[in-house]
């Protein structure tokens, strides 16, 4: 709640530029380092378990499981699928690689197909060419290279792949060197223009022998695209972070590194979006990319109050707003008058359509679907920056507990509460801020009607939340406790009914 004064914590500064929070570095999910300090120091999980969901309820929609990984125990994992179809079937490790690369490391199933028609398998993955390749001349002691045309050059200096192209092994560097310049490894191909046969790793790194610089290099990009064409493997999205999150299940679920603590959805990469689906988030965050700088022009950071017209700052989280000159309640979003907001559900989040829009011109209609981006799009930045509001509460809140702590006013135990009511808080806002996106693109009708429904209710409970949060040390801690309760209970409530898996 804006234009207040809080005893617990002071609300003093809470009107500094939310630019301060480095949102980059903190999970507005509900994680924090400080607790992830707790765990930095155990020595009692299993190696490559993860730290965050092995105490989790499984029936939570939520519930994931994954591992966090090293480099070691990344190439130890990808080591052994090549060394169980080395045993199966008789091929080099090199083209094991080549078929498990290009195969999403599906042993069993190279296994079968290559019983089934081992050529086949060879030809679709680019290691042998289609048609049997004609010997080549031996009457010839000398030949030329047909990159760079040197002639006299004995056969034994050219290399070359099944396909029966040779070309000298100078030629052969210079592109593999212009090959790992655009980014490509495991993709480098015959130099022949109409050959698409695919160089193992054994045949790049014999011709790069005498270059450390470039054989580190196509190492480097190998073990990449080897963990990216990897079904069960992402790399943490975090800065300069090496860990690996391995998932035997490729879902839409939160994963977090334990290394560098950065939260992610597994299967697409980016910051988690329960309830929106990864396609529609992408969707989402191109057209908020076309369509910013529109929204920013007409959402002002500023509102004036509806009772007295006095101009107001948003400076807290919540949406429960008083007028610092005429002690009015309302609603940041809609205006209207905070009593009503305690009613079934929250009006103000649900978007009402145009009956009479089909009828209207088509610049009406643009400008109707204007404003149905800008209703969406003013909400979801709005609990965006709430969240980074309620995080400065939250590290007051921390500081608080710590000062009573060292004063001998209880112990960490005693006050965990109210850091514990700050972090549901952020998680709750978190979820309710990615509504925002799944709501945009339903189809209007009963389930709409009904995801509206529990959207507000999310909302109504959340506000309620953030008001006693922002006065925790005068609210009862029973009652903190039962709101966080309810919060929670409706949060899981919206998932478990519409967070497509």
């Amino acid at each position: 709640m804006a234009s207040h004064e809080s005893q617990m914590p002071s609300q003093e500064n809470s009107d500094q530029d939310d630019s301060d929070v480095d949102d980059d570095n903190f999970d507005y999910y509900g994680e924090d380092q400080f607790e992830v300090a707790m765990y930095e120091n155990r020595d009692d999980r299993p190696a490559g378990t993860s730290y965050r969901n092995a105490d989790a309820d499984p029936i939570d929609p939520e519930y994931f499981e994954y591992s966090c990984l090293q480099i070691c125990d990344v190439e130890r994992l990808l080591n052994e699928c090549v060394e169980a179809l080395c045993h199966a079937i008789p091929v080099t490790p090199a083209l094991a690689k080549v078929l498990l690369h290009n195969h999403k490391w599906d042993v069993a199933s190279l296994i079968r197909r290559y019983k089934l028609n081992c050529h086949l398998l060879l030809v679709e993955t680019h290691i042998k060419p289609p048609k049997p390749v004609a010997p080549s001349s031996t009457g010839q002691r000398f030949t030329s290279c047909p990159v760079c045309v040197r002639s006299n050059l004995a056969y034994s200096e050219l290399r070359g792949l099944a396909c029966g192209d040779q070309f000298c092994r100078s030629c052969w560097v210079m592109h593999c060197a212009s090959q790992l310049a655009q980014g490509a490894s495991t993709a480098i191909e015959c130099m022949e223009a109409k050959c698409s046969l695919l160089c193992p790793e054994d045949f790049v790194l014999k011709l790069l022998g005498d270059r450390p610089d470039l054989r580190a290099k196509y190492q480097h990009f190998v073990f990449q695209d080897h963990v990216k064409s990897h079904p069960e493997l992402r790399f943490c999205p975090g800065a300069d972070c090496p860990t690996v999150i391995r998932s035997k299940s490729l879902q839409a679920k939160r994963a977090v590194c334990k290394t560098c603590s950065t939260s992610f959805c597994f299967r697409c990469g980016i910051d988690y979006h329960a309830p929106t689906a990864c396609a529609t988030i992408k969707r989402w965050m191109i057209k908020c990319a076309d369509d910013s700088e529109t929204a920013n022009y007409i959402s002002a950071h500023t509102k004036d109050c509806p009772n007295c017209h006095a101009c107001i700052e948003k400076n807290g989280g919540c949406n429960h707003m008083q007028c610092a000159k005429c002690k009015h309640h309302f609603c940041w979003m809609c205006f209207g008058d905070w009593k009503t907001h305690g009613s079934e559900y929250y009006e103000c989040s649900r978007y009402k359509e145009n009956p009479t829009v089909a009828q209207e011109a088509v610049h009406v209609k643009a400008r109707r679907a204007l404003e149905k981006y800008l209703h969406y799009y003013e909400r979801f930045e709005n609990h965006s920056k709430s969240l980074k509001l309620e995080e400065e509460l939250r590290g007051k809140i921390k500081q608080k507990i710590d000062d009573k702590v060292n004063n001998h006013q209880g112990t960490w135990i005693d006050w965990q509460y109210l850091h514990d009511a700050a972090t549901l808080l952020t998680k709750c806002r978190y979820t309710l801020q990615y509504t925002y996106p799944y709501a945009y693109y339903m189809e209007p009708g009963p389930r709409k009607e009904l995801f509206e429904y529990q959207q507000a209710q999310l909302e109504k409970e959340i506000e309620e939340l953030s008001w006693k949060v922002e006065r925790a040390e005068t609210t009862d801690r029973g009652d903190l406790e039962n709101q966080m309760n309810v919060a929670e209970k409706k949060r899981l409530t919206l998932l478990q009914d519409f967070f497509d898996k």
